[in-house]
């Protein structure tokens, strides 16, 4: 049973605000990776999941601003420490968050119920056995694409849980591995592309919403 004092008594986290469609959130951190990082190989299953992706909050921003319908049904793959989950379920539509590493589904485990987040379901989802019979409305991710060695599953996945009618909408910033895996969605999928531009005094971060839909 998962319980915030066993949390606390496993991981070194801190505490970071972040606002939301003008509602504050209170999201836990790892201090330090150190702990989750393979020394013989710190490439492989490195923690991408410890931190707040500048793709997630334009993500949870946008979800967080949409109508909400009481029927639609939304789910959120390689949900990290559950930003976006947290923030749409916030704003009164229903969305399952889902993980597939231990430690970043306990992050989110954890920021749930400190932003008192009491419903949200959050489910151990590995994208290359998906095995949940749900179909959704609307799946949604942020920074998904980063790994070329997983678009496949990702594709996968899409296919099998998206309701015919429903839609993808997946955000990040543009790298090859983007670039390839949207290339190879054109032939199943209809995209639509929008820009959202993150500006701080130092520098400014293009952050892209893929809206996908099956075509017919």
């Amino acid at each position: 049973m998962f319980s915030l004092d066993s949390f606390y008594n496993t991981y070194d986290a801190e505490i970071t605000e972040v606002v939301v469609n003008g509602k504050k959130f209170k999201i836990l951190l790892p201090k330090s990776l150190a702990g989750f990082i393979n020394t013989e190989n710190i490439f492989h299953e490195f923690p991408l999941w410890a931190k707040i992706w500048p793709a997630s909050w334009v993500l949870a921003d946008h979800l967080a601003a949409m109508p909400v319908e009481a029927k639609k049904r939304f789910l959120e793959i390689g949900a990290g420490i559950g930003l976006v989950s947290i923030a749409t379920a916030s704003f009164g539509h229903r969305i399952t968050l889902s993980e597939h590493n231990h430690d970043a589904l306990q992050f989110a485990r954890a920021n749930a119920l400190i932003n008192e987040c009491f419903g949200l379901p959050i489910i151990d989802l590995d994208w290359n056995r998906p095995q949940s019979p749900d179909r959704f409305d609307c799946i949604v991710a942020s920074e998904v694409t980063y790994k070329k060695e997983e678009c496949q599953s990702l594709v996968n996945l899409l296919k099998a849980r998206l309701k015919p009618d429903g839609e993808g909408i997946l955000a990040g910033e543009m790298r090859q591995s983007s670039m390839d895996f949207y290339k190879g969605l054109e032939t199943g999928f209809n995209i639509r592309v929008q820009k959202k531009v993150l500006r701080s005094d130092k520098e400014e971060t293009n952050i892209y919403l893929f809206r996908l839909k099956v075509k017919g």
